[in-house]
């Protein structure tokens, strides 16, 4: 028997607040798009419980990151969110913090500091104009 239970979406959730742990989890429900928490706990390879790994899951459910059905008694977790969203609040917060709003000064930043290369930039700027040219 299989049920839907639906996440709690926080969307307001600042993703630079999760923990390690949070991450790692969070990457791996990204990475193979619904896990249990057993074979969560498998594939992180820490020696940690099944009941830390199942409140880790609880508490990015509870924060709008995942949610889950449940399947014959077993609660199946999937991302409420995709990654690119998640990362893009994270982008805006460093931006708001650090660069007072501007989105040149990192990528300025990003440019200096070897993050980002000139390929990168010219890939970067193909795909802004292609974009303004698709919202005519």
């Amino acid at each position: 028997m299989t049920s839907s239970v639906t996440g709690n979406h926080d969307s307001l959730h600042d993703p630079v607040e999760l923990g390690e742990l949070e991450r790692a989890v969070l990457q791996l429900v990204w990475q193979h798009g619904e896990m249990t928490a057993e074979r969560v706990r498998e594939e992180l390879g820490r020696p940690l419980k099944e009941s830390t790994i199942r409140t880790v899951l609880r508490r990015l459910e509870e924060k709008g990151y995942l949610a889950h059905t449940v399947e014959n008694r077993t609660y199946l977790y999937r991302p409420a969110e995709d990654r690119n969203a998640v990362a893009g609040r994270a982008v805006k917060r460093i931006v708001d913090w650090f660069c007072d709003g501007s989105v040149e000064a990192l990528l300025v930043g990003m440019v200096d500091s070897a993050v980002l290369d000139r390929k990168e930039l010219q890939r970067l700027a193909e795909r802004i104009a292609a974009a303004k040219g698709g919202k005519k």
